[in-house]
């Protein structure tokens, strides 16, 4: 294709004992977007994220980032690249605080024992981790155990983590899982405020989450990609109503 894209996956297949997780999957993501990645559960999502990061390898087609392949790459490799992903259940440093779960995954070449071992900072790293506590709306938090916060505090501290790692692609898995109706909306408009920023791929069930975020969204049906567009495009499909959503007034409400 002639247009440049930051990600893009061509006749991607993967099996697993004979059942096709991922069928002649194309896909095309441009810097800057925020994508939202939709489809029952089977539909072979968690599987496409685990191709991009490398923790498995497809059986046939390509997948490349900027323009280089990452099929062939170990998980470590694809990270240095700049993709980083955030799984659906948060893994925080809990008996650590809030502002050194950041710092943790700011040190980088440091290593975390060096940070843990020897708790010194410069101002241009506690000035890092106190602007990405703001953006994810922890700052007031900064000094308290990571184990003491709610639930979708967690979640954006993980987020904050993953922004800590400066990666240029987001992986997010099902953010709002779990959440309250006013962490969704609080989490909404974190993602939203990423977007041009870092380039995302966000998978999720919650269609009023889903409608929040106004992104393209990509169908994933049997592995393979039933349907793009806006949401308004995609709950009007016929393909999408009779495999995945079943009714046409179940699309775009709350599951």
């Amino acid at each position: 294709m002639s247009k440049d894209f930051l990600l893009t996956a061509e006749g991607v297949t993967k099996s697993f004992d004979g059942f096709k997780a991922i069928d002649d999957l194309n896909f095309y993501l441009e810097e800057g977007e925020l994508r939202t990645i939709i489809g029952p559960n089977g539909a072979g999502k968690s599987t496409f994220l685990d191709l991009i990061t490398g923790k498995t390898r497809p059986d046939a087609g390509k997948i490349e980032f900027r323009g280089t392949p990452v099929t062939n790459r170990r998980e470590d490799q694809i990270y240095r690249m700049g993709i980083g992903r955030k799984f659906q259940t948060p893994s925080v440093f809990a008996n650590h605080t809030v502002f050194d779960n950041i710092l943790l995954c700011l040190a980088g070449r440091r290593g975390v024992w060096h940070t843990l071992l020897f708790g010194k900072t410069t101002p241009a790293q506690r000035e890092r981790v106190f602007e990405i506590l703001e953006t994810v709306n922890l700052k007031e938090r900064a000094n308290e155990k990571a184990g003491m916060l709610a639930y979708g505090q967690k979640q954006w501290l993980e987020i904050g983590m993953l922004l800590a790692q400066d990666p240029q692609l987001l992986l997010i898995d099902e953010p709002a899982a779990g959440m309250s109706d006013e962490e969704t909306v609080k989490t909404g408009e974190l993602l939203l405020s990423l977007k041009g920023k870092h380039t995302l791929i966000v998978i999720e069930h919650d269609m009023v989450f889903v409608r929040q975020l106004n992104s393209r969204v990509t169908v994933l049906h049997q592995g393979h990609v039933l349907c793009e567009g806006s949401l308004e495009f995609v709950r009007n499909n016929e393909k999408v109503i009779e495999v995945y959503l079943g009714k046409k007034k179940e699309v775009g409400q709350r599951h």
